[in-house]
């Protein structure tokens, strides 16, 4: 199960995590209330287009090998997600593939569809997979405006992959903060190597969310409360001390990708595509 996990008591003693984000700012635990109605018809219209992402293996046990969360994008043959979802040294063009909704109500996933990699930006770790078949209902996108700090969220994904079956989970919050992906430690010495690699690659903002992600929500959108469009992609949680914490004692701190950099992606994908006959 994929989401990426940050150590609260290395950002405290060093300045900086292991993973290409850095120093956390300090959120409080998302407010419980309950939801609007126009939440409500969000959660209900973005439901069928978020799927848990994998491998297929028709000799395996199980044998769907879920990995991480996506989303159908564009014209609804396509699937984002985060790269580090995806195997590691996956080419494009490689096979793999995802779990549709059953049409029925209250039914989990549970079709398989087989995906093709178009391309990854790993520096942003975004990635597009290509479904066969049909197309499925796409997530709009939000523009290039700047999302705005305290903006009431809601992301959707599979948090612990098939522990709890394969049905899409929503967790409400806020947009936190807009930050940066990694920050300077107090000194050179105490920059870890993954964050100095992104600090030489350049740097960029990213999304930080009081709202609570868990392993498997990695890859899947964070979506505007009121409208319902994609503002970012997950990508990270804050934890403390040990990967078991991030599900015995969540901080409610979770990282997300703006959703400009899948835009570019699907942009880049659909310039590279060949002309209709």
């Amino acid at each position: 199960m994929s989401l990426r996990l940050l150590g609260a008591a290395v950002l405290a003693l060093a300045g900086v995590a292991h993973g290409p984000l850095a120093l956390a700012q300090g959120a409080g635990a998302a407010a419980a209330s309950t939801p609007t109605p126009d939440l409500r018809a969000v959660v209900a219209r973005a439901r069928p287009s978020v799927l848990p992402v994998g491998t297929y293996s028709p000799t395996a046990t199980p044998r769907f090998g879920f990995r991480g969360s996506g989303f159908v994008v564009g014209d609804g043959h396509h699937v984002a997600t985060n790269a580090h979802v995806l195997p590691n040294e996956i080419e494009p063009g490689a096979r793999l593939a995802v779990l549709a909704q059953n049409a029925a109500p209250g039914r989990e996933a549970g079709d398989v569809r087989f995906a093709t990699l178009v391309s990854t930006d790993r520096a942003h770790d975004v990635a597009l997979l290509r479904l066969d078949g049909p197309a499925l209902p796409p997530l709009a996108l939000a523009g290039a405006r700047r999302a705005e700090e305290g903006k009431t969220i809601a992301l959707m994904g599979y948090p612990i992959g098939g522990a709890l079956g394969f049905s899409p989970v929503t967790h409400r919050g806020i947009v936190a903060s807009v930050t940066t992906v990694a920050l300077p430690a107090p000194t050179a010495a105490q920059l870890d190597p993954r964050a100095l690699a992104r600090l030489r690659a350049g740097n960029f903002e990213v999304l930080q969310l009081d709202a609570t992600a868990y392993p498997g929500n990695s890859g899947g959108p964070v979506l505007d409360a009121d409208t319902g469009e994609v503002i970012g992609v997950v990508n990270m949680v804050l934890v403390r001390g040990s990967r078991e914490t991030a599900l015995s004692a969540p901080t409610g701190i979770t990282y997300a990708i703006p959703v400009q950099h899948l835009r570019a992606l699907l942009d880049e994908a659909r310039q590279a595509a060949p002309p209709p006959r």
